[in-house]
């Protein structure tokens, strides 16, 4: 293999990006090296920009989201080839603890993520694993394949959640989650999806994926606005997609009786006062979903039946990161989902 120069973008601190740069080795065993055609900012990636992400110190490598090709393989590689246009879990398990051993490695004890590993996808080229390297369906670009990690993500949260046909929904926060969140509760047959957001455009997004209401939480009641389209009842199962305070609050005020809040958001402050006595006299219940366990194969499916292009609304070259990530939080910008192109 010709001898690859891999530049990976990085914060090192608040609000600041760089770039270090490294050979890159030629995959050995299971390992499968791609070269990195698209990588799409992640929430995530927002809090670490801000130095605020509750469990990811600085400096770190990021990305997580991208899609690529392959250009080289170990030699224990068995169903992935050279050419194959692929994505990836960026997940790292041991496969050693009980829950790997189980099959349930979304709850491995020594779970991480490749970015914090040094391996970030904001970056020319990344070496993974292939039992975590999905090909692509042929008719899906390269950007919106670096939307099924994220895509994921909500497949997971409404798999936990258990969406019925007929329930009532509320998702808060219209960010790319919230957004596919309120998709797939739709596809699974709820037959009420409301979404909140301040955002007029994303809450515009929302209807055109599959909301049926929206409330726009920066002129509305949230509550006020719920107990209007439940006849006073409440929503039956609600999704956090913030991590403030005041949503999760208004997650768990939302809900009827027996009513299920499942909490997506990352919490830059995780310390917040919640209304306690809720949880007796409405017996509700609350989950926490993080990441994906065996739910990117359903994501790459659902792929088909959900209009992802249409998050996509910047577009930068990798050079370009750091402005990149000021546009996305720039409120003005009216971005849901940024996609750079090394």
């Amino acid at each position: 293999m010709e001898q690859l120069i891999n530049r990976i973008g990085r914060v090192v601190e608040p609000g600041k990006v760089d770039f270090i740069t490294r050979s890159v080795e030629e995959p050995k065993g299971d390992k499968v090296l791609i070269k990195i055609v698209s990588s799409a900012i992640c929430g995530s990636d927002l809090h670490i920009f801000k130095g605020k992400h509750p469990t990811v110190p600085l400096p770190v490598t990021i990305g997580h989201e991208f899609s690529g090709d392959v250009i080289a393989v170990g030699e224990d590689v068995e169903n992935i080839k050279v050419g194959d246009k692929v994505t990836v879990e960026p997940v790292v398990v041991c496969g050693k603890c009980a829950a790997c051993r189980t099959g349930n490695y979304g709850y491995c004890e020594n779970l991480s993520f490749t970015y914090r590993m040094g391996d970030g996808a904001m970056a020319n080229y990344i070496t993974v694993r292939e039992p975590f390297v999905y090909k692509l369906p042929p008719n899906l670009s390269y950007d919106e394949g670096a939307l099924i990690e994220p895509l994921s993500v909500a497949v997971h949260a409404v798999r936990r959640a258990d969406i019925k046909l007929g329930e009532k929904v509320l998702v808060i926060g219209a960010g790319a989650i919230g957004l596919m969140v309120a998709a797939l509760c739709r596809k699974n047959g709820a037959t009420g999806v409301t979404v909140a957001d301040l955002s007029k455009s994303r809450l515009e997004m929302a209807l055109k994926l599959g909301a049926t209401n929206v409330i726009n939480s920066g002129r509305e009641d949230v509550l006020e606005a719920v107990k209007d389209l439940t006849s006073g009842i409440g929503i039956d199962k609600a999704f956090e997609c913030v991590g403030l305070e005041t949503t999760f609050n208004q997650a768990l005020m939302s809900l009827r009786k027996n009513g299920l809040a499942t909490v997506v958001g990352i919490f830059e402050n995780p310390n917040i006062t919640i209304p306690a006595s809720r949880f007796i006299t409405h017996e509700i219940k609350v989950q926490g979903s993080q990441g994906y366990c065996w739910d990117f194969p359903v994501a790459l499916e659902m792929s088909q039946q959900i209009d992802l292009k249409s998050l996509i609304t910047h577009k930068f070259k990798l050079e370009d990161l750091q402005q990149a990530l000021e546009t996305a939080l720039d409120r003005n910008s009216n971005s849901i989902k940024i996609v750079l192109n090394p």
